[in-house]
């Protein structure tokens, strides 16, 4: 079979009234985000300011697909890309409620019971309670099959022990979403499940992890015999391998796979010297690229919207979108003696310096770009 017949990246047309939305989120964006600093508008969906996420949830714009039972709005998937799209080009830090409103809340209306929705959904639509994900540990980040965060039934309750690694923002979150093993199989896959794991609880110890440029977002997380109520289950006992892995086409196809260093495109235009011939070229090569993976993220959101699941898609988008983020700092700072001004006071020189320490570990997050090649060899019947 050719290849392209096991891709599908249909172009979407946007209704007309995409663009009154479009232009709502963009007034908005520019009241709210315009003082911004360059440095603090990069890689904006891992800024926390729970302020803003609050703010959102008084505009109705958490939880913007989901229904109005559980404090959405019912709008739709493609109303949620524009929103997204407008806010992460403006820089608006929604780290905050980022991760709930992108996968922990869609799984908890999938697989989540009644009482879990209406004690959940609501709070994370108002932008009061914040998730985190607990997937990776020490010895189990890409190959995830091999987590031994371990919970067992002891009378009335799950006992947690185990810890987890690189947990993004797990110090401001109040709530996890764990992957933990709570039986045996044949298959490294099978015997595990998902909990919902309250923060605040006796014997969850958090550790920020300091990056290179001195911030905290990911952590470590250590349960010790952490007791877990149970109905704080999130679907069926064993089958959290399958509920896990089906968040994942939502983590890596959205605008934030190719915006995290949006802020320093927009920076190096208000730089260049339009009479720079290189600075010209490149800035069309740029532009081409952005405009390329805009295009291959919308159609898989519009593949999500329709009811599909496009995996392999989305594992394309990220690996290409990962590639793009990390190379822009580098190709602007090849640039910088091509007649761009460039001091430590420049917006250009913050946001180029922040970028250089922190998007190496943009082609980790949501799957190493090893491991999306080998979902893509797959899913092409290359292996």
């Amino acid at each position: 079979m050719p290849v392209m017949d096991l891709l599908s990246f249909e172009p979407v047309v946007l209704p007309a009234g995409i663009v009154r939305w479009r232009h709502e989120v963009r007034e908005f964006a520019a009241t709210h985000c315009s003082g911004i600093a360059a440095e603090r508008r990069a890689n904006a969906w891992s800024v926390f300011d729970a302020r803003f996420s609050r703010l959102l949830g008084e505009r109705g714009w958490i939880g913007l697909t989901w229904p109005r039972a559980y404090g959405g709005a019912e709008r739709s998937a493609l109303e949620r890309y524009v929103l997204l799209e407008e806010l992460l080009a403006a820089g608006a830090p929604v780290g905050a409620h980022w991760i709930a409103d992108r996968q922990s809340g869609p799984a908890l209306l999938r697989y989540g019971s009644e009482a879990q929705r209406r004690r959940f959904l609501p709070a994370i639509t108002r932008g009061e309670c914040f998730f985190c994900i607990g997937m990776s540990e020490p010895g189990a980040g890409s190959d995830l099959a091999a987590v031994r965060t371990r919970a067992e039934r002891r009378g009335d309750h799950w006992v947690l022990n185990g810890q987890k690694l690189w947990t993004t923002h797990a110090h401001q979150a109040h709530m996890m979403i764990a992957l933990v093993r709570t039986g045996e199989g044949a298959k490294r896959h099978e015997g595990l499940s998902q909990l919902l794991v309250d923060l605040e609880s006796p014997g969850v110890s958090v550790r920020p992890i300091v990056d290179l440029a001195g911030e905290v977002h990911f952590n470590e997380v250590f349960f010790d015999d952490v007791a877990v109520p149970p109905d704080m289950l999130l679907g069926h006992e064993g089958e959290g391998w399958a509920q896990c892995t089906s968040e994942l086409s939502l983590e890596r196809s959205g605008p934030e796979r190719y915006l995290s260093s949006h802020a320093l495109f927009v920076e190096f235009l208000r730089s260049a010297d339009p009479a720079s011939q290189a600075q010209r070229i490149e800035i069309g090569r740029l532009s081409a690229e952005l405009w390329t993976l805009r295009e291959m993220s919308l159609a898989v959101a519009g593949r999500l919207a329709a009811g599909h699941d496009p995996a392999l898609e989305a594992a394309i988008v990220k690996d290409l979108g990962n590639s793009f983020e990390q190379a822009l700092p580098r190709r602007v700072q090849a640039l910088l003696d091509d007649g761009i001004a460039l001091h430590d006071d420049a917006p250009l020189a913050r946001v180029l310096a922040l970028l250089l320490q922190i998007s190496p570990s943009f082609s980790l997050r949501g799957g190493t770009r090893e491991i999306l090649r080998g979902i893509i060899a797959r899913g092409l019947g290359l292996r």
